[in-house]
């Protein structure tokens, strides 16, 4: 398979270029959703908790196509790790509290599928881990990721990767979705001029 080429995307700050389209991103989706059924062996007791922002959009988005593909409802809900974050501490940019909506059934001996737009240091993944395991016991816990940039601070990986996007330290991975941008794409910004 080839890889898409890097366009220059217009609009976007540092002079972004568009590593993955809308197209890229369905198909992508597409095959984690396989992934999910074959390795789940057709996701019994699984749920998709999306972790903000994006990952809620693509979380929603695996537990339609799973539907579409298998005639299978796999519950979608969003967990928030907002007071989970290990930079707090730092004085950073404040972040409001958001919801945690879970499925009926709770994480209590359910297959937890945690679904975020960029795999990057971890820590996000590490603080998601804690602010579930305050809800519940989840009998097993995956991670599905649309992008994985490397540069892992933790020992954490995905079980389902859509797309290694290997990065600078200096750069950015943003993923723009319909269902908070104007678009969907991946954008790399920042870094040296390729």
């Amino acid at each position: 398979m080839v890889a898409p080429a890097l366009r220059q995307t217009p609009g976007d700050p540092n002079g972004g270029k568009q590593i993955l389209a809308a197209d890229d991103i369905g198909r992508i989706l597409d095959r984690i959703a396989h992934q999910i059924l074959e390795k789940t062996k057709g996701a019994p007791d699984t749920m998709l908790l999306g972790i903000p922002t994006r990952g809620v959009a693509l979380a929603g988005r695996l537990a339609e196509r799973i539907r579409r593909f298998a005639d299978i409802d796999v519950p979608a809900g969003t967990l928030d790790i907002t007071l989970y974050r290990d930079d707090l501490r730092r004085g950073g940019a404040l972040r409001a509290l958001g919801p945690t909506d879970l499925p009926q059934s709770g994480v209590d001996d359910q297959r937890v599928i945690l679904v975020d737009d960029v795999l990057y240091s971890g820590r996000t993944v590490r603080a998601a881990l804690n602010a579930l395991l305050d809800l519940g016991r989840p009998a097993q816990v995956q991670l599905a990721i649309l992008v994985d940039r490397g540069h892992r601070e933790l020992p954490i990986r995905a079980d389902y990767v859509g797309k290694n996007i290997p990065t600078a330290r200096n750069e950015n991975v943003a993923v723009r979705l319909v269902e908070y941008d104007d678009r969907d794409a991946v954008i790399l910004t920042g870094g040296e001029e390729r």
